[in-house]
C-alpha cells in the first residue's frame, strides 16, 4: 500500500514517567500520548501510543513496540518495579525513544467490530504510525530511524508489516517463531480463553473478542517459569482481547509461510527457552530450534538470537527480564 502521511491528535502533553506516574525528575524520559489516525482496507480510526524519549536530548531513534494477543501498550512498560519489568524504561535508559502501541481493538485504540480486525489490518495500521512517526507528527521528532518491535502476536504483525512495507531499520521478535507448539496452542485456545460475552470486564466488545479465563494467566502465557505472584495478580488485572480474526492470516502468512524472508533489514529474535507456545514441539528452544528459525530469514544481513533461560512465553514478565533488556540494547546499539 502507498505510504500515507497522516496527521497526529496529542491526547497528553504531561510529562511521564514509564508507568505513567507524573514526574518532576529531570533524569527520567519524558512520555507523551499520542491517537495516530490510521486508514486500511476495513478499519479507519486511530492506533493509540505513548512516546517516551530519553531523558536529555531526544533520540533520532524509536522503538515502535507492538503487543500480542489479550495483552495492550501496558506490556512494554509494566506499572511493577520497573527496574526490573519496564521495557520502556531500560530502551530509554539506554538512548531509545519508544512508541508502545495498543493494537486496533485493545486500550485506547479505535475499537471495531472484531471481524473488521485481521494480521494485515493491524500492519497497515503500524505502518501509518510509522509514516507518523518519520513525519516528525508525534511528539515532534522526525525519526529517522525505527526499529520495530512485537511480542507474540504483535511480532507476527512486525513481520508482516517490515515484509510488505519495507519502512523500518531492524526488527526485534520476541515471544514468536515459526516453530509453534501445535498441543500447547489447542489447549490455550480450548482451556483458558473465552468470548468476552462470558466474562466479566468487558462489556464493550463484542462476541467475536476473547481474552483468557480468570485465573489462566500462569498456565497460559507464564508455565513453566517462575513468575512473582505480584506481577502475576497485574497481569489478569491489565489484561485486554484479541479478535476471533485477528491471527489466522498471521498464522498462515507470518508463522507457516517464510514470508518474513522478505524482511531484508537485521532481526533479531529473542525468546524465552522453555516458550510453551513457540519453542516448537519439545517446547523447548534449542540449537536446533535457531538452524531451524534461520532458514525463515533468509533475506536479512544479520540476523541473531538471544534465549532467556529461565523465561516462558511472556519473556517481560520474567523476574529476568533485565538480561532481556540488556540483550535488546546490544543489539540495537551494534546496528
Amino acid at each position: 500500500m502507498i505510504s500515507r502521511l497522516v496527521a497526529v491528535a496529542l491526547l497528553s502533553v504531561t510529562l511521564l514517567t514509564p508507568g505513567g506516574v507524573a514526574t518532576a525528575d529531570p533524569d527520567s524520559p519524558s512520555c507523551v500520548q499520542a491517537d495516530v489516525p490510521v486508514h486500511t482496507l476495513t478499519v479507519s480510526g486511530a492506533m493509540h501510543g505513548t512516546l517516551c524519549q530519553p531523558a536529555g536530548p531526544a533520540s533520532d531513534t524509536v522503538m515502535v513496540l507492538v503487543p500480542g494477543a489479550t495483552y495492550n501498550s501496558v506490556y512494554w512498560d509494566f506499572p511493577y518495579q520497573l527496574n526490573t519489568y519496564s521495557f520502556t524504561k531500560a530502551m530509554t535508559a539506554g538512548g531509545y525513544a519508544t512508541f508502545a502501541l495498543d493494537r486496533l481493538g485493545t486500550g485506547q485504540s479505535t475499537r471495531p467490530l472484531s471481524v473488521q480486525l485481521t494480521t494485515l489490518t493491524q500492519a497497515d495500521a503500524v505502518h501509518d504510525v510509522i509514516q507518523a512517526l518519520r513525519a516528525g507528527a508525534v511528539g515532534g521528532t522526525a525519526f529517522s530511524k525505527v526499529i520495530l518491535g512485537g511480542h507474540s502476536l504483535g511480532s507476527v504483525i512486525a513481520a508482516v508489516e517490515a515484509a510488505t512495507f519495507h519502512d523500518v531499520d531492524a526488527v526485534l521478535i520476541t515471544g514468536a517463531s515459526h516453530q509453534p507448539n501445535a498441543i500447547n496452542a489447542a489447549a490455550l485456545l480450548t482451556v483458558h480463553t473465552a468470548s468476552v460475552a462470558l466474562l466479566p470486564g468487558f462489556p464493550n466488545h463484542d462476541a467475536g473478542y476473547f481474552t483468557t479465563v480468570p485465573g489462566h494467566r500462569k498456565p497460559a502465557f507464564h508455565d513453566p517459569d517462575f513468575v512473582d505472584p505480584a506481577a502475576l495478580a497485574l497481569d489478569e488485572a491489565t489484561k485486554d482481547v484479541v479478535s476471533y480474526t485477528e491471527a489466522p492470516d498471521g498464522f498462515a502468512l507470518g508463522v507457516f509461510t517464510p514470508y518474513s524472508a522478505l524482511i531484508n533489514v537485521p532481526v533479531l529474535v529473542a525468546n524465552g527457552q522453555r516458550d510453551s507456545q513457540f519453542c516448537g514441539a519439545l517446547a523447548q528452544c534449542n540449537g536446533l530450534w535457531q538452524l531451524q528459525e534461520s532458514l525463515y530469514y533468509l533475506g536479512s544481513p544479520a540476523l541473531s538470537f538471544y534465549l532467556l533461560p529461565t523465561a516462558g512465553h511472556s519473556i517481560n514478565y520474567n523476574p529476568d527480564a533485565p538480561l532481556l533488556h540488556a540483550a535488546v540494547l546490544n543489539w540495537a546499539n551494534s546496528l
